[in-house]
């Protein structure tokens, strides 16, 4: 396989990745406002602190993860991380999330993400 093919690969699956991780950075500096009383602050940037850490975990476990050299089983693999640490995310957005309206996103995610995991552990069990 092409190292180039592995490159492109590996950006496509990061790119998302690393847009969320912005976003998340991006809402976790303006979610409170400075003059806020820290007991306040604390509540309300946890979820957004605990999402950036999985943000940067799952980043990192995904930056080391050998590739087989087999594009399909690759693509599977990372995938399948990708959607882990999203249902992780969204999971935090039920817990400290204020909007029905991403909360109900974020249950929709849980399951379609959840789908897609079982999904790719059928395909990759079948490899070899």
């Amino acid at each position: 396989m092409k190292y180039e093919t592995l490159k492109s690969l590996r950006t496509l699956c990061f790119a998302p990745l690393a847009a969320i991780c912005l976003m998340s950075t991006v809402l976790a500096q303006t979610a409170a406002p400075m003059n806020m009383p820290q007991g306040k602050m604390s509540q309300s940037g946890a979820g957004s602190q605990d999402m950036k850490a999985s943000m940067m975990t799952s980043m990192d476990q995904m930056q080391k993860m050998p590739m087989s050299g087999d594009v399909d089983k690759d693509f599977a693999m990372m995938m399948k991380m990708h959607h882990q640490n999203g249902v992780e995310m969204a999971k935090m957005e039920l817990m400290h999330g204020k909007s029905p309206e991403m909360k109900k996103m974020a249950k929709q995610i849980v399951a379609a993400q959840n789908k897609e995991i079982a999904q790719f552990d059928r395909w990759l069990s079948k490899q070899k």
